[in-house]
């Protein structure tokens, strides 16, 4: 097999290997009602993905640095295959939540061996695109899955098998099967099974943006939907989900041709806007909003920030890129993560208004500390330069 349909199966194996994470989104109140559950666990259930990722990327960040890069990858797919298929045979909050740790697991791996294998793929000049295939591959995959979801239950009806379910299974089983064409890995290093994530110098802010800007997305991924059901919408919550990752991916073109520190500074001003603008539509009832709103925030999540994240942390990690994007996604959910489960408890406790409410204002405050380390770190870096 060439290198350019290595590139097309790697590329289609993040993408399939990310859309199993969110595909079961739009179901999440149909496991909560017959588990008889409310939004905390429903946050939970949310965040035991992380549960399964943070131990990923803390210990396992290097492991295809030993093992070789396919191996991870095609063991992403499989967990995905089997978290989707313990939903179909047991559909209830418990089998939510592990679910949600096996999905975990499979992202931390396919994120961080999937990178590093795309820049060795992608020899040369060529390794500089790699990132943005990545960012796209994985931005359109998280994104995709909720919406497949949402048009199978439209087409099919309330069902807890919807075809996109078996679509999934068809695509990510063939991928598997195709993997053993790819190379173990063109570079391998006789190093520690057991690694910890590896962060560059000076990327600390793009780690804070990414945590800032994932954090929303958590919210409107796992919270919004909840809201979306008290406001009778709740058939716009796969459009919601997919619209707060694929205007991202449409928005990274225009994120490459910006210098890094600019296009972060952009996604923070877009993180902030876009969940204002999501609030009043809250406040309104008014789905437009919502959605305008979504589409503002994922520009920054999946298109500024990732994009300009991902390339400080790969870019200048030298050999040390699967360690990196581990880094890089060790901010990326804690913020992804932590925010969701303590709105979840408040809105237990006040109601959802309130709880996004306060989200948004804890929000604004750490998007404007994160502005000034990025106007401290661009003027550090114009002294440097005049000194040398």
């Amino acid at each position: 097999m060439s290198a350019k349909l290595h590139i097309v199966l790697l590329t289609i194996a993040l993408f399939i290997g990310t859309f199993a994470v969110n595909l079961q989104t739009p179901l999440y109140s149909a496991y909560a009602a017959k588990s008889g559950v409310g939004a905390t666990a429903v946050t939970l259930a949310f965040a035991a993905y992380v549960a399964g990722l943070m131990p990923t990327l803390l210990f396992l960040g290097g492991l295809s640095d030993r093992i070789g890069r396919r191996i991870p990858v095609a063991v992403a797919l499989a967990l995905g295959v089997l978290a989707t298929a313990l939903l179909v045979m047991y559909p209830n909050w418990v089998s939510l939540f592990f679910a949600r740790v096996l999905l975990g697991i499979g992202t931390g791996l396919i994120t961080t061996a999937g990178t590093a294998y795309m820049s060795e793929i992608m020899e040369g000049d060529e390794s500089l695109r790699a990132p943005l295939i990545v960012t796209s591959a994985t931005s359109l995959g998280f994104g995709s899955g909720a919406l497949a979801t949402s048009i199978s239950l439209k087409v099919q009806g309330e069902t807890l098998l919807p075809a996109s379910f078996i679509i999934f299974f068809i695509i990510a089983l063939t991928v598997i099967l195709l993997m053993k064409t790819m190379p173990l890995s063109l570079r391998r290093r006789n190093v520690s099974l057991f690694r910890f994530p590896f962060y560059p110098v000076n990327t600390s802010v793009y780690g804070l943006a990414m945590s800032a800007a994932w954090a929303t997305t958590g919210m409107i991924i796992a919270v919004i939907p909840l809201e979306l059901t008290r406001l009778q919408l709740n058939e716009y919550s796969g459009l919601v989900v997919f619209l707060a990752i694929f205007v991202g991916f449409l928005c990274q073109p225009a994120a490459k041709r910006c210098s890094r520190e600019n296009a972060l500074s952009s996604g923070m001003i877009m993180t902030v806007v876009g969940f204002i603008v999501i609030l009043g539509g809250i406040w309104t009832s008014s789905i437009s909003l919502i959605l305008i709103g979504t589409g503002i925030t994922s520009a920054s999540s999946y298109g500024f920030t990732y994009l300009s994240s991902l390339s400080a942390f790969s870019l200048t990690a030298g050999n040390e890129k699967a360690r990196a994007t581990a880094g890089l996604f060790v901010y990326a959910y804690i913020g992804f993560s932590l925010p969701v489960i303590a709105s979840g408890a408040l809105a237990d406790k006040y109601g959802l208004e309130p709880a996004i409410t306060i989200f948004s204002v804890f929000q604004t405050v750490t998007v404007i500390l994160i502005l000034s380390l990025i106007k401290k770190n661009k003027i550090r870096n114009i002294n440097h330069q005049i000194k040398s």
